[in-house]
């Protein structure tokens, strides 16, 4: 399973992660960045530590899980 994890740091200078399941591949990195400035920009969600003011990361993470036979 991949998500798109968008970081963003809030007014406490805590990082803030938004997760999006089955992301689009390859990732466009300019349509990332459009998108976590508008998030910015629309003050489209908020933290514990206050809104979200500048972009820290963006990746895509792969997890594999495997089931264990008991």
């Amino acid at each position: 399973m991949k998500t798109l994890e968008l970081k963003f740091l809030n007014q406490d200078n805590k990082t803030v992660t938004i997760s999006l399941d089955s992301p689009v591949e390859p990732a466009d990195p300019v349509a990332v960045n459009q998108a976590m400035d508008a998030i910015i920009t629309q003050n489209a969600f908020f933290s514990a530590g206050g809104d979200l003011v500048s972009k820290k990361q963006a990746r895509i993470v792969e997890r594999n899980v495997f089931d264990i036979q008991l």
